[in-house]
């Protein structure tokens, strides 16, 4: 699959039902491709895929708990919202708590299903949003040297220039230039900034 705008994945096994969904949700103008299955669905489902998926619960081979399972397990951050006819609280809570943004039962109004899908769209754009500055962080600090590295950890905690040089055994004017290298590298404007991009790129003090 090319990169495609944020969209809605359909995985239903019953086709009238997906070609219902497809419906409202395109006459929304929204994105929405459909799938057969959770395996079509994973043939072609880049990590990088945007937007929301709706699965349904009961499914042959692999059914939509398992589903869920199998993008966690590929890193594949993709809000998922269940919609199934057969299902139940115990079965509710166990999507939810693995990160399922609703559980829909079949019949759904359509109200409601777009209302649900809006909502799993904007959260699609605050993950993605998150995932890339994560990504920047961690290239940040991954562009420091090992020296850059030490001071950036003890200036974070608080020290002073005086007391990284003397933990580090360098000189005053030496901590210096690795700070202005250490700001200039991360983009960081001031300690607490670099602070949040390390702590971003995650970094445990």
């Amino acid at each position: 699959m090319k990169t495609t705008p944020p969209t809605v994945y359909i995985i239903d096994d019953e086709h009238a039902i997906r070609d219902s969904l497809a419906l409202m949700i395109a006459q929304e103008n929204i994105p929405v491709m459909a799938f057969e299955s959770a395996q079509a669905f994973l043939e072609v489902c880049p990590q990088e895929c945007s937007g929301c998926a709706i699965i349904d619960y009961r499914m042959p081979e692999m059914d939509g708990l398992e589903l869920q399972a199998e993008l966690a397990k590929r890193d594949i951050t993709l809000p998922i919202i269940f919609l199934t006819g057969h299902g139940n609280i115990p079965t509710s809570v166990k999507a939810v708590k693995a990160g399922a943004i609703d559980f829909l039962t079949k019949p759904v109004r359509r109200e409601k299903l777009i209302s649900v899908v809006v909502a799993a769209m904007m959260e699609s754009e605050k993950i993605l949003a998150e995932n890339a500055s994560y990504k920047e962080a961690v290239k940040c600090i991954a562009s420091l040297t090992e020296r850059e590295y030490d001071v950036m950890l003890l200036a974070i905690q608080g020290y002073h220039n005086k007391d990284i040089a003397r933990q580090l055994g360098i000189s005053h004017r030496t901590v210096e230039i690795h700070k202005s290298n250490i700001m200039h590298k991360t983009g960081a404007s001031h300690v607490l900034d670099l602070a949040r991009i390390a702590h971003k790129s995650g970094l445990k003090e």
